[in-house]
């Protein structure tokens, strides 16, 4: 392979996206919005879910803010007071969307904002950009601009909705004084549905020159508003924007105190000072980033997926990653496999510091593990299948998964030795990694059983197959069990420390059964059943311990046509890497397709769980089209000396591939043909 600087060339993408060639592949715009998904503007705190109509965001959610989601359910994530809805009238004509034309929307992933523009009749060009400000975590700012084409008058309202299932609302108009110094607060206080969290926002226009008058007024029960008026010439333009700040129980003592603290920070700056402090800590996260030469669509497809798993994690958080991020609701917000296994990897790569900030959520739970552990009669640490703030199990409690799908202890233990390889930082090791692993490993030798001819089975299991329950000796959760307790043997090695002498036994023994034709069986008793996903396939990557080309490739064509039709986006990946890997570049690059394409919606591409469902955004999914480029194509492996790179491959689609600001030392690959 040669190695050469990357210079991005721009195509027309699907006829649902309209691209200009001069946005070198970090821009999406849509020009029609039926139908509509939208995409989120995230910071990892807040999301934000733009609406196709003028002004409004379809909802906020908040990441790690819990309550029950209904009577005796489980927990679920909040959808935040919405402080990012805005009126606008043009000599008294509220806009709508019926009224506009030369409407578009651009996602700039870049700059992660959001701009929609479009003309009012021949008297205005109006555009609105929208931010989840990455410097100040609890906040949102849109930024407006209307260029006056004629002599109008405008009126814009600025709004705060209370969703109807919270309790306690307080809404309320408030201006602090500071000797000549004036600053408006408009304020809504609320305690969740069932009252766990209370929820403050304070939210307030934003001017760069004079500021006009104000007018506050409590619209409903669930609904306040601030609204001015303004004239403006013939060809002028005028600027102003709106920010709110969001902040509730579980971050604060008085969320209502910070958020107001927040808003005031905001009002006694200047706005652009706030957008260029955002722009600045995007362009540090993308000092990671990839680059494809010659395929507009796939880059951004790729970039999308990047920009996505930026957007809903952050550094020094201590949080981590629903499979749905903060785009919704779906999976109630609950953390998964879905975090270590699918979407850690590619952010382990690209930024230690947020991959130290997931696994930072899970040692956080350590002693809520070993406490579930003991509860069901194990010893070490049993983490949740389903995660919320509090470290006990989240899954509905009519889920087999959440009683028996335990590979999840697993998984978090491995991406614990994963991030020491790749960090090599012994410190963090002794500290934070071995008392991790050793209580991983100390749970699946109490978890196994020993048989009569002194092999180990692990019995009674949900596997990554969730279509077959209560089975014995699933693969991946035999197989990811044998690479946690090696991963915790080779620590103790590492740190000095004697490990213990039954990790090795159980390692050594417990069993990977086979057909009678030598493929892999994925559990004792499996007959070819249709599997929802990769489970045995899993064993070669990210497990490798099949690493015989022949037995890989022999799995692979038996597994590939068992997975439904209607399984996960991420299904195919492995897939995908595995071909790569193999050194099959056209049927990687046809799965890499296939494992993602199917769930794209319009008019940004955003990707649903599915082929045949429309939530956004999938971050699990994105974490394996993310993987199937790095460890595929890329190259790249998690060895015991870091990140090194092995075989790279490129697709004849592309004419190169550019893997920059990988690992602490911000190395660059380039792969040509």
């Amino acid at each position: 392979m040669k190695t050469i600087f990357i210079s991005l060339f721009a195509l027309f993408m699907l006829n649902t996206y309209a691209q200009n060639k001069t946005n070198l592949g970090w821009k999406i715009t849509a020009k029609t919005h039926d139908p509509y998904v939208g995409i989120t503007l995230a910071n990892g705190r807040i999301g934000l879910l733009p609406s196709a109509e003028l002004f409004k965001v379809k909802s906020i959610i908040l990441n790690n803010v819990f309550d029950r989601g209904e009577s005796g359910g489980v927990s679920r994530v909040l959808e935040g007071i919405n402080f990012a809805n805005l009126n606008l009238e043009i000599d008294g004509d509220k806009l709508d969307l019926t009224k506009v034309t030369n409407w578009q929307q651009t996602l700039n992933m870049k700059e992660a904002n959001f701009t929609t523009s479009f003309d009012y009749k021949n008297k205005a060009h109006i555009s609105y950009t929208i931010y989840a400000l990455r410097q100040l975590a609890f906040t949102g700012m849109i930024t407006v601009n209307i260029k006056a084409l004629k002599p109008i008058s405008i009126k814009a309202t600025g709004i705060v909705a209370t969703p109807h299932d919270y309790k306690d609302v307080k809404q309320t108009y408030t201006v602090l004084h500071d000797a000549e110094i004036e600053m408006p607060i408009m304020q809504t206080t609320a305690k969740s549905r069932f009252g766990r969290q209370e929820v403050a926002v304070s939210a307030n226009f934003l001017f760069k020159e004079e500021i006009p008058k104000v007018t506050h007024k409590i619209m409903d029960n669930n609904h306040q508003s601030l609204s001015f008026d303004t004239s403006l010439k013939a060809n002028t333009s005028y600027n102003f924007a709106w920010f709110g700040a969001e902040c509730t129980t579980q971050d604060f003592v008085y969320p209502d105190n910070e958020s107001a603290r927040m808003l005031i920070l905001a009002e006694r700056s200047n706005w652009q000072v706030l957008i260029d402090q955002h722009k600045a800590a995007w362009a540090k996260l993308w000092q990671g980033d990839i680059e494809i030469e010659g395929d507009l669509a796939s880059q951004l497809d790729v970039r999308l997926a990047l920009y996505h798993l930026y957007a809903f994690s952050r550094a020094d958080s201590n949080l981590s990653l629903s499979p749905m991020g903060l785009s919704s609701q779906g999976y109630n917000g609950h953390v998964f496999w879905d975090t270590e296994i699918w979407m850690f990897p590619p952010l382990l790569m690209f930024n230690q510091d947020i991959a130290k900030s997931l696994l930072n959520y899970r040692s956080d739970r350590l002693e809520k593990a070993k406490e579930k552990a003991r509860n069901f009669g194990y010893k070490g640490a049993m983490f949740p299948w389903e995660s919320d703030d509090t470290g006990e199990e989240a899954t509905p409690v009519w889920a087999l998964t959440g009683t028996f799908e335990q590979h999840i202890t697993a998984d978090v233990g491995i991406a614990f030795y994963n991030y020491y390889k790749v960090t090599q930082d012994r410190n963090w090791l002794k500290n934070t990694g071995y008392p991790m692993l050793k209580e991983v490993a100390d749970f699946w030798v109490s978890r196994s059983t020993q048989n009569a001819d002194g092999t180990f089975s692990i019995n009674n299991v949900v596997g990554a197959n969730e279509f077959a329950q209560n089975i014995d000796d699933n693969a991946f959760t035999n197989g990811s069990a044998i690479t946690v307790l090696n991963d915790a043997l080779n620590t103790a090695k590492i740190l000095g420390i004697l490990g213990k002498k039954d990790w090795k036994t159980v390692a050594d023994g417990l069993v990977i059964h086979k057909f009678k034709s030598g493929i892999t069986k994925e559990n004792s008793t499996y007959h070819g059943q249709i599997i929802k996903q990769a489970d045995v396939n899993l064993l070669a990557y990210p497990l490798q311990i099949i690493t015989d080309k022949k037995q890989i490739l022999k799995d692979l064509n038996y597994y590939e046509p068992r997975f439904a039709k209607d399984g996960p986006a991420m299904a195919h990946s492995i897939l995908a890497i595995l071909y790569a890997r193999l050194g099959n570049t056209d049927k990687a690059f046809e799965l890499f397709k296939s494992s993602y394409e199917p769930n794209k919606r319009p008019p940004f591409g955003a990707l649903s769980e599915s082929a045949t469902s429309n939530n956004p955004y999938f971050a699990t999914g994105a974490g394996g089209l993310l993987q199937i480029v790095l460890v595929g194509f890329g190259g790249l492996h998690i060895s015991e000396n870091g990140i090194i790179q092995k075989n790279p491959i490129l697709p004849k689609q592309w004419k190169s591939l550019t893997l920059k600001g990988v690992g602490p030392n911000k190395k660059t690959y380039i792969i040509k043909h």
